[in-house]
């Protein structure tokens, strides 16, 4: 109908995700809202991007939540270059929603930093609150529940003593600003609420703020900051953010009848048998493991404290997938875990070994997340399985890379921040079905439902009895 309004042709967002489960759920805002996207795991070549101009929504995952200023330097500009020429309305460095960060790790100021100048905009949205997920934020503090229970993000549980990134401030500014020399403002709920944050965000331009961050504490202001982001966005506008930027932008374009209310297919049929790998310490994944235990999965030890040697680890890595294979050929699930809980005493015997080893906790980690990557690879492959899950924001990226994997698109919702995707490869893993689970996402069911499925009618979804 003339008149009507409508989104730009092409894609609306383009996105880098700082690790591989935040990029995932950022996909799956835009998918399951009806704006198909996808998300490659290395920054795509000129042909694979070029085939890609039908989808809404083009996303890079990455790893730079777990690397230092200096990595970044070298290596996030030419991917900031990328989605420049995507040419998207909107840019998206993609960052956890528990905001994970410090100065000397996965700075999101020094990602800002040299994201601006590349990817456009007079402002730069903050936006990290996400009430799917259980993420709030008010008058500048992130908020996160655990278990329906709500903490401030500097008495959380699990992100006060984070071992790498660990939050002792939940103001966002105030955390932020130790990481970049910007200028950092807010729009508060209540600002919003009143109908002042065009004027607020007015005022914070002509006096120069650089980053504003926008709180989210429920649906009306997660479509408000939606609204200002896409109404102010200019020709271009470089954002920072969770996946609440993607969720903020969808319900504002569903409230402006933009795009339809339309709700994803939540059915997925259930298989026989998966393989999952966790390098998650997170006492969430805990919880799941110990849920699988009781519900068919064998749970698998893999020493990590064994990385420090690459010989020692190629034998553990071979003993995993012996034990993993052995496993499924009983009848049972395989989940091979490193850890189980931030008070596992597998933690404490790893970094010992990497002390005394006299090698950093870099490489060692990463030679950890490529063996998972290696072991899951090869049950797979023998087992003849099609579905996977793997736990670990770190953890991920370095499974997929092991595997081959270069994209993934979103096919059904598994749990909120972590869909089930179909993969992309170059290599015998074409069209396998994985999801990507960070350590604070999903019910204690999650494995059990990755195997068993869920909503499909007329039949149990028990595994014995689904094909």
């Amino acid at each position: 109908m003339s008149g009507t309004p409508a989104l730009p042709d092409g894609p609306l967002v383009a996105f880098y995700g700082d690790d591989y489960t935040g990029s995932s759920a950022a996909m799956e805002a835009l998918t399951f809202a009806g704006l198909p996207t996808i998300l490659f795991l290395e920054p795509p070549t000129p042909q694979r991007l070029a085939a890609s101009r039908q989808f809404r929504g083009i996303g890079i995952a990455g790893t730079a939540r777990a690397k230092d200023p200096a990595w970044m330097e070298q290596n996030l500009p030419p991917v900031f270059d990328v989605l420049a020429d995507i040419g998207a309305p909107i840019a998206h460095y993609k960052v956890c929603s528990t905001f994970d960060s410090a100065p000397h790790i996965g700075s999101i100021g020094r990602a800002i930093d040299l994201a601006a100048p590349r990817l456009g905009g007079t402002w730069h949205p903050l936006l990290v609150g996400s009430p799917a997920m259980g993420r709030y934020q008010m008058f500048g503090h992130l908020f996160a529940t655990v278990n329906g229970v709500g903490h401030r993000l500097d008495r959380h549980p699990t992100m006060s003593r984070h071992p790498v990134t660990p939050m002792d401030e939940s103001d966002l500014g105030r955390h932020l600003a130790r990481q970049t020399a910007r200028s950092i403002g807010l729009i508060d709920f209540v600002t919003m609420a009143n109908g002042g944050a065009d004027q607020a965000l007015e005022r914070a331009r002509a006096a120069g703020i650089e980053i504003i961050s926008l709180d989210v504490l429920d649906q009306a202001s997660l479509t408000e900051s939606g609204r200002l982001i896409w109404e102010h966005r200019g020709k271009r506008l470089f954002v920072a953010g969770s996946q609440g930027v993607e969720q903020a932008l969808v319900a504002y374009w569903r409230s402006a009848g933009l795009i339809p209310d339309s709700k994803p297919d939540l059915r997925l049929a259930g298989v026989k048998r998966i393989a999952c790998v966790s390098g998650s310490c997170s006492p969430v994944t805990a919880g799941q493991i110990a849920h699988a235990a009781k519900n068919g999965f064998d749970i698998e030890r893999i020493d990590a404290a064994r990385a420090v040697d690459a010989a020692e680890w190629a034998k553990e890595i071979g003993r995993a997938i012996e034990r993993g294979l052995a496993a499924l050929s009983s009848g049972r699930d395989a989940l091979l875990i490193t850890a189980s809980g931030p008070d596992d005493p597998a933690i404490g015997a790893l970094n010992a070994a990497v002390k005394a080893s006299g090698a950093t906790a870099a490489a060692v980690n990463d030679r950890i997340g490529a063996g998972l990557g290696q072991a899951l690879d090869s049950i797979l492959e023998a087992a003849r399985l099609q579905r996977a899950v793997v736990a670990g924001g770190d953890t991920s990226g370095q499974v997929l890379q092991a595997m081959g994997i270069y994209a993934l698109t979103a096919i059904a919702p598994l749990a909120v921040g972590a869909p089930l995707c179909r993969a992309s490869s170059d290599r015998t893993h074409a069209r396998i079905e994985i999801a990507l689970k960070g350590g604070q996402v999903g019910e204690v069911d999650l494995f059990c439902r990755a195997r068993d499925g869920f909503g499909m009618s007329g039949a149990s979804t028990a595994p014995s009895q689904v094909t």
